[in-house]
């Protein structure tokens, strides 16, 4: 895996998290989750409803507040209401009617200093290197759960509140 350190919200080089050499980890059940306020919200996009629910098994126990979208226009139009905005959006790449760019571009278009987390198994952080909205980070599908934990805490800071 490699990891950039952590950059301001307002820097345009994101950090790439590669998959780990054996793949796709099951996530485990964390039972000491916290029985208080979420750490944070985080929105996930992606068009295949399995990765929306790995992500929630895998973030939820950690005590981040999830919600999921299948499709990215519901994800845009309920972003752009959102009092607050959410600390992070998680979007996948390739969907149906849109790609992760144009989601990050209109998240951004609402929200300047919105966290962006970029996943794909379609394409390398190469697809966003000439395009003016770039996400924070990208991490490579499939990947293991640590990853993703790693990546969101490394946006968000670990001890969110």
């Amino acid at each position: 895996m490699f990891c950039l350190p952590l950059i301001p919200l307002a820097s345009t080089t994101p950090r790439v998290f590669t998959r780990g050499a054996d793949g796709m980890s099951e996530p485990k059940a964390n039972n000491s989750a916290p029985k208080h306020q979420p750490r944070a919200v985080i929105y996930v996009v992606d068009d295949e409803p399995m990765l929306l629910e790995l992500a929630s098994v895998i973030l939820e126990p950690l005590g981040y507040s999830v919600k999921t979208f299948r499709d990215p226009d519901a994800a845009i139009r309920t972003f752009s209401s959102a009092k607050p905005a959410p600390a992070l959006v998680i979007t996948d790449y390739a969907m149906h009617t849109t790609n992760g760019l144009d989601l990050i571009k209109a998240c951004r278009g609402v929200q300047p200093r919105q966290r962006m987390l970029l996943v794909s198994g379609t394409v390398d952080e190469h697809v966003y290197r000439d395009s003016p909205d770039k996400p924070d980070c990208f991490l490579a599908k499939p990947y293991q759960a640590k990853d993703l934990v790693q990546a969101v805490e490394s946006l968000l800071g670990a001890h969110t509140v």
